[in-house]
């Protein structure tokens, strides 16, 4: 039980410290990016929210597992999108595409300590 509370909490912490870099969706680094990546700029900012969002959902305990879900898919999507995105431009898997996959295993395995723990307390 003390091992799997450990690992989700490490597994999220990491995520969510990875998404706090959606605070400076506004900064020419963000904005190139967005460019290199073909996306418009509404879209990137509308993913920068949703991280923002995200980051709120899976982090303070007190809200309801439903939502945590919901929060749960939306990085999936972002991490896969991202995945696909980098790989359509060109870019090399490693290190874009590796660290999108990274990502999306972390937050699998946070996914399922969640779970595993709400099963723990029932």
């Amino acid at each position: 039980m003390k091992s799997i509370k450990i690992i989700y909490w490490v597994t999220t912490g990491i995520i969510c410290l990875f998404s706090l870099g959606a605070i400076q969706m506004n900064s020419q680094m963000a904005i190139d990016g967005a460019n290199h990546l073909q996306i418009p700029r509404y879209l990137a900012l509308e993913a920068s929210i949703g991280q923002l969002i995200g980051l709120v959902l899976l982090i303070v305990p007190a809200i309801p597992i439903r939502f945590k879900e919901w929060g749960y898919v939306g990085f999936g999507i972002m991490y896969i999108t991202a995945l696909i995105g980098h790989i359509a431009v060109g870019d090399p898997l490693v290190p874009f595409g590796i660290m999108a996959i990274v990502f999306f295993a972390l937050l699998l395995t946070s996914y399922i300590c969640l779970h595993k723990l709400q099963a723990e307390k029932k």
